[in-house]
């Protein structure tokens, strides 16, 4: 797995500081899984699937992100903490997710969080239904997109915790997907280059 590895690549200055001076030990995080999942288009293309949060009170406000979310007593596993998420946020069935790779984990300082990442099939896919409460949007990305090498970027953000700070990106769908997710999306991006 090439792990940390790509994680660093698309990790923010700030991020670098915070890991080299603060150890995980000790932090007590809470857990979340969260799903990368690919799927056929209609034109048969292959597509991942992000969501762009609501706006609310919190880090994470208006960015987008995979499904997926914290883990609840109820919960077996992380990857079970995943499929339910991305049941409830995205309307897909638990048991139509054929699950291919777990991801490195990644922590997440502005909201202590570690979220476990998993890689997914759905191979039958039927029109998504978005929880209006939690998901502004659907951002459906073209795997060609999500590869080509130009849509790596580095922009100036202001965040809820930051401001006028430069991070590695990808720019997807007109978005701009940074921090944890695109440390993610890094992992599968350096693994898919193995293969495809």
């Amino acid at each position: 797995m090439p792990g940390s590895t790509s994680h660093y690549k698309m990790e923010p200055e700030e991020r670098k500081k915070w890991r080299e001076t603060n150890p995980l030990k000790g932090l007590r995080p809470k857990r979340a899984g969260v799903m990368a999942l690919f799927y056929p288009s209609i034109q048969n293309t292959t597509q991942l699937l992000l969501i762009l949060r609501k706006t609310y009170q919190g880090v994470h406000s208006n960015q987008i992100g995979f499904p997926g979310g914290k883990v609840e007593k109820s919960d077996k596993d992380l990857l079970h903490t995943a499929l339910r998420e991305t049941s409830e946020e995205v309307g897909v069935p638990e048991n139509s997710v054929t699950v291919l790779k777990q991801l490195t984990e990644v922590y997440i300082p502005p909201s202590n969080f570690l979220v476990q990442p998993f890689v997914g099939l759905y191979e039958t896919p039927r029109p998504f239904i978005i929880q209006e409460e939690e998901v502004e949007a659907l951002v459906e990305v073209r795997l060609d997109d999500f590869l080509n090498e130009q849509n790596e970027i580095a922009q100036r953000l202001t965040t809820s915790y930051a401001n006028n700070i430069l991070v590695p990106a990808f720019k997807l769908n007109g978005y701009t997907v940074w921090g944890a997710t695109a440390m993610m999306l890094n992992e599968i991006k350096d693994l898919l280059s193995k293969v495809l």
